[in-house]
């Protein structure tokens, strides 16, 4: 896989490609769409398409670090005590998964797709991943909780949970639940 930090990143077709993928990877899923269809949809010429992206596994990764940046937008950490900050991570994770049109979280569905470890789209996953455990143990310091990093693992553990059940589950329930066990797990044992 050829990176794609070489290939101009403000063009208006690679945009274009970029926007095509994120709505047909989402709903669709990433091996369920060709290269050919997204080139049509993006009204790009194929060697336009392969001077952004060398490879379809270029596209995927450029797809997930683009979602990996909306999320880092999404969840700046507010409010005034570090409790406050670390439930606002999670209810702006809430309000994406229970949006409509929420297909769950793209860097699972990723790995779902991509089930080797290895592959550069799990790494993109991966560095996804590392990045928010970071920032939950980062605020759990903060918060000067007694085990930010097991606490951390679970927070992590519980987005997941929430990024599925904003896809299957009634948001209205599924608010509550969430915000009560993040409560819970930040609160230090006794």
């Amino acid at each position: 896989m050829t990176s794609t930090a070489t290939a101009p990143r403000r063009s208006p077709a690679r945009r274009r490609v970029l926007d095509t993928a994120l709505a047909l990877f989402y709903a669709e899923g990433i091996h369920a769409v060709g290269i050919d269809r997204i080139i049509a949809e993006a009204g790009v010429a194929k060697a336009t398409f392969y001077h952004h992206f060398p490879s379809k596994d270029d596209l995927v990764c450029a797809y997930l670090e683009e979602q990996i940046a909306r999320v880092r937008e999404q969840a700046v950490p507010q409010g005034e005590t570090p409790e406050e900050r670390i439930v606002s991570v999670f209810e702006g994770v809430g309000e994406v998964t229970c949006a409509p049109g929420f297909r769950g979280c793209a860097f699972i569905n990723a790995a779902a797709e991509y089930p080797d470890p290895d592959h550069p789209v799990r790494r993109v996953v991966a560095d996804f991943r590392r990045w928010f455990k970071g920032l939950l143990e980062e605020l759990l310091v903060a918060a000067g909780h007694p085990e930010p990093q097991r606490t951390a693992v679970a927070l992590m553990t519980l987005r997941d949970g929430l990024t599925v059940a904003g896809a299957l589950d009634d948001p209205a329930e599924a608010r509550p639940a969430v915000r009560a066990a993040v409560a819970h797990l930040i609160r230090p044992a006794a």
